[in-house]
């Protein structure tokens, strides 16, 4: 496939989950789709993760700033924003603990890249993903600062 070809399915997942269309993950995303990011498997598991997301932030939108194709991989920076208005049981920690949420109605903007791989025109695997977890956490306030570090970054505090 084409790396025009590759870049379009990855347009057209962020269609979807914008839209909240979770019926197209059918046609987007591999039965057996491996997430290396969250550690989890499968098509259905994906779905998951989506319903949880808009449950929990249902302005949610994501915004591809840049995307890159090399062979079968996608390479994609976006932006991300919502609202928290619904239970956010979060995605896993490095630690592999989860947490729960109540509704705060804090809005956050984040900013993320990650790498899918494209097999047979469907999303096969979430290769590598990095999202600024500290500050998607510090504007739900999740994590404050401590008195040192509000005298050391007084601009960062809100």
């Amino acid at each position: 496939m084409s790396k025009e070809k590759n870049k379009a399915i990855v347009r057209r997942l962020w269609e979807a989950e914008n839209e909240r269309n979770l019926a197209l993950l059918d046609e987007l995303i591999a039965p057996d789709y491996v997430d290396s990011a969250f550690q989890f498997t499968g098509l259905e598991e994906y779905k998951q993760m989506q319903i949880m997301s808009i449950a929990a932030f249902p302005d949610f939108h994501e915004t591809i700033e840049d995307i890159v194709a090399e062979g079968d991989k996608v390479c994609v920076h976006f932006k991300v924003t919502g609202t928290h208005t619904g239970e956010y049981r979060g995605f896993p920690l490095p630690s592999g603990k989860k947490i729960t949420l109540a509704p705060t109605g804090k809005k956050f903007t984040i900013t993320c890249s990650l790498i899918w791989r494209i097999v047979d025109g469907k999303i096969a695997e979430k290769e590598s993903a990095v999202y600024d977890w500290m500050d998607f956490h510090k504007q739900l306030g999740i994590i404050e600062y401590t008195e040192k570090a509000k005298k050391l970054f007084p601009e960062d505090v809100s």
